[in-house]
């Protein structure tokens, strides 16, 4: 008996990612299978993301598009989910007809019985409710077989005056800790050799929970699950950077030197604006407090251009603070106005193109510091983790560093899976090359 055929289309964040790998592992249980091809699935699914109305965008038009290829197959099932889905409800039912299946993030754990529910009663179900209790623990159905994303909370309950999330994604609700220790194990026994933890604001884990746990604690229950060799997680917020999670990643061995600590803007006014609970030198003393434990530790960023009544004295000060912190790497986006946030309804909204500049200004910076950062590595050498062959160049592995940097090399399939020594030996803004050292003893 041949199997159902599922294709899902996704927007946004590794954790709308790793939401499409949960919804994809809960409907394998119901006998479907992932297909890349829509013109053959049974059910399609559009995860939606709700950050930037680009994406919003793209997702309706895809929406619209697969809603025409119900009209030729009337038994496909279409579904909504994610950001999008939780924010517009029930109003997109009436945008488009065809719509079987409308849930937010919150209720993928639900898809199964929302499946059974449609057979039944032959009628569209809605589900965007935030649930009660801890989130809880579904099967993924992950394509990368050596790392792994998991998702150890929901939500977030700061307001930041740019965001959807506390809108579209709820309150924060973290999971029991126990469970997320066993997915882990489990995932060490399958063979993974990387985690990244992923939430909303990852690092105010357990606030909600009475087990007494915050997140280093729940980094070091992790740091000793056999087989698994690094941890990494995303995105913390700078406030919840406490000295208690700072020296525990610095202690553990297993946490990696890297760390994505979003800054937002370099001025204490647009910081104030914005809401986000610590001005820049708060911000530095922590990345200084870092470099003083893990001189080695790598920072990467988020930088919003253009917030409502940013001036070119604010932006200046964000340029200078990407300089100062030295990051590996910056990711920017212009200022997107969001329905459902304070901001978009203020004055002071930027012109396009005076966004457009400062992002090309921002952009030339950043890449001339990555540049300038990977060439230091160049003559040392690097433990690499070997995901795949490159899809530059199929001659080559390619994999990342403790740090998160791409290494190129030349080696055998043997490897793939394996801690390797690189001697890096060149360097661009965005990948490092080297050559693997065959029998070279790893050193920490």
């Amino acid at each position: 008996m041949s199997s159902k055929r599922l294709y899902i289309k996704t927007f946004g964040c590794q954790m709308n990612v790793h939401d499409s790998e949960r919804i994809s592992g809960l409907l394998r249980e119901e006998g479907y299978r992932l297909t890349e091809k829509p013109d053959e699935a049974d059910m399609i699914i559009v995860n939606t993301c709700n950050i930037r109305e680009k994406s919003e965008q793209k997702a309706y038009s895809d929406l619209g598009r697969f809603a025409m290829l119900k009209r030729d197959r009337p038994g496909l099932i279409l579904g909504m989910a994610g950001c999008v889905a939780q924010k517009d409800g029930e109003k997109v039912l009436k945008r488009y007809k065809g719509l079987d299946l409308v849930f937010g993030s919150s209720n993928i754990e639900n898809v199964p019985q929302m499946l059974r529910t449609i057979t039944l009663t032959a009628r569209p179900v809605v589900m965007v409710e935030e649930p009660p209790g801890p989130p809880k623990t579904t099967p993924a159905d992950r394509k990368d077989r050596i790392r792994a994303w998991v998702s150890i909370m929901e939500g977030c309950d700061r307001h930041c005056a740019f965001c959807v999330v506390p809108v579209t994604r709820g309150r924060e609700r973290s999971r029991l800790s126990a469970e997320i220790v066993q997915e882990v194990s489990h995932l060490a026994e399958a063979g993974y050799k990387e985690i990244t933890l992923l939430g909303q604001t990852v690092n105010s884990y357990g606030k909600n929970l009475d087990e007494g746990l915050d997140f280093a604690d729940l980094l070091r229950m992790l740091d000793a699950v056999d087989g698994i060799e690094r941890i990494r997680f995303m995105s913390p917020h700078p406030s919840d950077m406490t000295p208690k999670l700072i020296e525990t990643m610095a202690e553990l061995p297993k946490v990696c030197e890297f760390l994505h600590l979003p800054l937002q803007s370099g001025s204490d006014d647009v910081l104030k604006r914005m809401g986000r609970g610590y001005t820049l030198n708060e911000y530095r003393r922590t990345i200084g407090y870092f470099r003083r434990l893990v001189p080695d530790m790598a920072f990467s960023t988020d930088i919003i251009i253009g917030f409502p009544g940013e001036s070119e004295d604010d932006f200046q000060k964000t340029l200078d603070a990407v300089a100062e912190f030295d990051y590996d790497n910056v990711y920017y986006f212009p200022y997107s106005q969001r329905p459902n946030t304070p901001a978009a309804q203020w004055e002071g909204q930027i012109p396009d193109e005076v966004k457009n500049a400062r992002f090309a200004r921002l952009s030339a910076l950043e890449k001339a510091l990555a540049r300038e950062k990977n060439q230091r590595l160049i003559g040392g050498v690097q433990e690499v983790l070997v995901e795949d062959r490159s899809k530059r160049d199929q001659a080559k592995l390619t994999g990342r560093t403790r740090s998160n940097k791409l290494v190129h090399f030349e080696g055998p399939d043997r490897e793939i899976g394996r801690l390797i020594p690189v001697r890096i030996t060149s360097a661009s803004a965005t990948f490092l090359e080297g050559v693997g050292l065959q029998g070279a003893v790893l050193e920490r």
